[in-house]
């Protein structure tokens, strides 16, 4: 079922939302993803997961509609590299506040970021909160939920497969296989910090700051050399599965009971 919500027009919008719709927005973003993997990998998983989330969700009768992806996101940690097209985070934030007085302007008062980049979350946390005080929304962020490769669904990235490693290239090779060169896949695991007690990328006592190219100059952080698209598929279902879900929770849920 087609729930692009921009295919309407004015009025037959405003007629088919209420205040229970859900309208969910795919963040991806424009960058760097090594010497095998697309420009567009963020973009991709977001636009074509979350499309395939809302539209699964609206079949099952889930009052949920799409807007248009947003390709342009905070993508500064890979700005060295050529082909990354990348806004500031105020720039950003200013973008999503913007959408957000939109969106308020409509019958609907649900807003779901379903995002595909990671440098994008700790923004969308902080939107979060500002599109609910100043505009009332209900807002919530989800996401692809692709893991790192653990030494039994793929090699074991250590925790480290957060950019174009196992999971992304797998899902590549399943969404746009035109667009992976694995012939250019390599092992770019940052042995030496998974090897630390406090610092970590995620879940770890200890954050830091970082760019792609601080860990080599491929730009990558992860181990591409065993991705398959059966399992990208396996993590497409997934994550098509587990969206639906969310919505549905989504729908009723309510801050007081």
């Amino acid at each position: 079922m087609n729930r692009d919500l921009v295919n309407l027009s004015g009025p037959a919008a405003s007629a088919a939302l209420t205040a229970e719709s859900i309208l969910v927005l795919p963040t991806g973003a424009i960058e760097h993803h090594g010497p095998h993997l697309p420009l567009s990998t963020d973009y991709l998983m977001a636009d074509m997961i979350g499309r395939a989330v809302v539209e699964t969700a609206a079949d099952q009768g889930q009052d949920v509609w799409l807007l248009p992806s947003l390709a342009y996101t905070k993508s500064d940690e890979h700005h060295w590299a050529p082909g990354t097209i990348w806004l500031t985070w105020d720039t950003l934030m200013q973008t999503v506040v913007d959408i957000g007085n939109s969106v308020a302007n409509t019958p609907a008062k649900t807003l779901v970021f379903y995002n595909g980049h990671g440098g994008n979350i700790a923004l969308l946390q902080v939107a979060l909160r500002e599109l609910r005080r100043r505009f009332g929304l209900r807002t919530f962020l989800m996401g692809t939920g692709i893991t790192a490769g653990d030494g039994v669904n793929g090699p074991d990235e250590r925790g480290f497969g957060i950019h174009g490693g196992h999971g992304e290239t797998s899902m590549i090779l399943h969404l746009r296989p035109d667009l992976v060169d694995m012939t250019l896949a390599d092992r770019w695991v940052p042995d030496h910090i998974a090897d630390t007690e406090f610092i970590k990328f995620n879940g770890g006592a200890v954050s830091f700051g970082w760019l792609s190219n601080d860990f080599g100059p491929a730009g990558v952080i992860g181990d591409a050399t065993g991705a398959t698209a059966e399992w990208g598929k396996v993590v497409y279902d997934r994550a098509v599965s587990n969206g639906v879900a969310a919505l549905a929770e989504i729908t009723g849920f309510r801050h007081q009971p």
